[in-house]
């Protein structure tokens, strides 16, 4: 039989053992955030080093076993990563959006979000998006949106709909607003699955399809060059509601 040893404030060894496990997290967790807290106040410097293992542990007065824990959780949500080594440390990394918004995607998906749903949140996000950017175009943008449906073109139709999803994403870049574009891509990678499930239920007709997605592109890209808010989101509504319509099989 195991025994149970009682420590100097009378708890057992056992009891102990397991609130030491369950505090460690909570306090790793803790750690983890006051470094990204840290990170944020120096303005996320990419590549640059906060600390020595030896420098983080002094700092934040705890064992080596809750350090490399918070290490653990800010590499996993790619806040930062510990090189090894002779003047290494805790380097700040880049985050990688593509990551961000797979995650965001995938919840969706598990929530099983409708598409109805999903272009409700598209359709008042990408029309906000185009709205700012027909009012910020310059001749830098209007040259990236013509590049972008010259490439549309070229495409093989088989591609559709990855290639639909890059000018989507695009129009977001050019609104300057990254918390747009973060969702806008979220969303479109979503209705892209969809949209590639749905061809497979039914006849395939690639070509046709993305002609027309190319010209409804290229109208919306016209509204955009001449400066047309309204029209160009006139235009940007009555084509998320077909790609509704056709992911949704109506």
């Amino acid at each position: 039989m195991a025994k149970t040893v009682r420590t100097l404030d009378g708890e057992s060894r056992r009891d102990h053992d397991i609130n030491s496990r369950i505090h460690k997290p909570k306090l790793a967790e803790k750690v983890a955030l006051d470094i990204e807290r840290e990170i944020l106040r120096r303005g996320w410097p990419v590549g640059q080093i906060i600390g020595s293992e030896k420098e983080l542990l002094a700092k934040h007065q705890v064992s080596r076993g809750i350090l490399r824990e918070a290490v653990r959780l800010l590499e996993h949500h790619l806040v930062a990563t510990m090189r090894p080594g002779p003047g290494g440390g805790l380097v700040v990394t880049a985050p990688d959006a593509a990551a961000v918004t797979g995650a965001v995607a995938m919840y969706l998906e598990y929530q099983r979000a409708a598409p109805t749903v999903v272009f409700e949140a598209r359709i008042a996000l990408e029309l906000v998006a185009v709205q700012m950017t027909t009012e910020r175009i310059d001749e830098t943008k209007i040259n990236k949106l013509r590049a972008q449906l010259a490439r549309e073109a070229a495409t093989d139709p088989s591609e559709y709909p990855s290639h639909s999803h890059d000018w989507h994403i695009l129009v977001a870049e050019m609104s300057e607003n990254p918390a747009l574009t973060l969702f806008i891509t979220a969303l479109s990678r979503l209705t892209m699955d969809t949209a590639a499930i749905a061809r497979e239920l039914r006849i395939p007709a690639p070509r046709e399809e993305a002609e027309e997605v190319h010209k409804a592109h290229s109208k919306i890209t016209e509204s955009i060059v001449g400066g047309d808010i309204g029209l160009a989101r006139h235009r940007m509504r009555r084509h998320l509601e077909a790609i509704e319509r056709y992911t949704s099989g109506h």
